[in-house]
């Protein structure tokens, strides 16, 4: 396996955390936003404008409106 993919995942999941400020493991590949009430709009802004300034992940906004969870993150890679 490739480990640098892995890491960038890593990192996504790392920053939702960090924005959410929930324990580290609560975020995972499968996590929903409705699975956590700290995952609003405001959070999912936050978010998106951290995975571009940290990652050059860039998503627009008609795109984040339709994103349901860190799968969707996930897939932007």
């Amino acid at each position: 396996m490739d480990g640098g993919g892995n890491s960038v995942k890593e990192k996504i999941i790392d920053i939702i955390t960090e924005i959410l400020q929930v324990p580290e493991g609560t975020v995972t590949e499968s996590t929903r936003i409705e699975d956590l009430e700290e995952w609003d709009s405001l959070a999912q802004v936050l978010i998106i404008g951290e995975l571009e300034s940290r990652l050059g992940i860039v998503i627009p906004l008609e795109d984040a409106e339709e994103m349901t969870g860190v799968a969707d993150f996930l897939a932007r890679l």
